[in-house]
């Protein structure tokens, strides 16, 4: 293995970030990518965690590994637990002793949702439901073991890769004549391959800077809003009704606005972030072609 190399270690590779990192690691033959999923690297074992970095050079670490099912979380609190509060800490802890940098990434869901702008990264932080709890313990499991970490919160994130809310509706917009979308929640779309190029300019620019940003595509629209405009960019019949959050009970509570202000991100490294219909609309075109 040739140490002078650069090495990156991505975890939760089979997740739609992680696989967009897969992805674009084609265009670095000079990097060398460690791709783990749970089978390779269980991020929840403190002892596999730091036996990988033992046996393994690794330069920068993107920990893209989580627990997501945020209605689930509710009732498998153990599971969301160790997925977003302690395996960041182990990863967070064997980063610093190995003297790795390492990118974490959270969520608009440590937010409460009662802004009226987009937030910025120091704003106080109160989750509204039990997902966005353990995510913001995790922020601060990073924080607490790692001064060369940036913390990335995303939200709404979609990909051609995995489960997410673009596919689900091409899904039920081929299969129905009517679907309702709630209009009261407010937020901004991203684009999991956008994110994951952003992460590697950073790295590849040598632009790092600790601390915590916020990252989506520009744009504050709301989830009805979002599923109108898949189903104008894909010509489907299918009719979008908007509905309110009281119509559509879920387990967890989702915040009302959660929209993120990407300035400091921006500035910092010194990136324009697309806007988010530009880039629903590339996603868009990759499903086509892909079938």
């Amino acid at each position: 293995m040739d140490k002078k190399a650069l090495h990156i270690l991505v975890t939760g590779t089979n997740g739609q970030l992680g696989m967009e990192f897969r992805e674009l690691s084609a265009r670095f033959p000079d990097i060398h990518f460690y791709f783990t999923s749970r089978q390779e690297l269980d991020v929840c074992s403190r002892d596999a965690v730091m036996q990988f970095f033992e046996t393994h050079p690794v330069d920068y670490c993107i920990h893209c590994a989580a627990y997501t099912a945020v209605d689930l979380a509710e009732t498998e609190r153990d599971a969301a637990m160790a997925g977003n509060a302690h395996a960041p800490a182990f990863v967070a802890e064997a980063c610093a002793q190995h003297g790795a940098k390492l990118f974490h990434f959270s969520t608009d869901y440590v937010f409460n949702g009662t802004a009226s702008a987009p937030y910025l990264p120091d704003a106080p932080v109160q989750p509204v439901n039990f997902y966005g709890a353990t995510k913001l313990e995790g922020e601060q499991g990073v924080m607490k073991h790692c001064k060369d970490a940036i913390i990335i919160r995303t939200s709404w994130v979609y990909s051609y890769y995995g489960k997410n809310f673009v596919k689900t509706m091409l899904r039920l917009m081929q299969d129905r004549e009517v679907i309702r979308v709630v209009s009261d929640q407010q937020g901004s779309p991203t684009y999991a391959a956008d994110l994951a190029r952003a992460v590697i300019h950073i790295i590849t620019s040598k632009t790092f800077r600790p601390g915590v940003y916020h990252y989506c595509n520009s744009g504050v629209i709301s989830w009805y809003q979002f599923a109108h405009s898949i189903a104008q960019h894909m010509q489907f019949t299918c009719r979008v009704e908007p509905i309110r959050t009281q119509d559509y009970p879920t387990p967890a509570k989702r915040p009302a606005y959660s929209a993120l202000s990407t300035d400091s991100f921006q500035k910092t490294f010194q990136l324009t972030i697309p806007g988010w219909e530009d880039s629903l609309k590339q996603c868009l075109q990759i499903i086509r072609e892909r079938g």
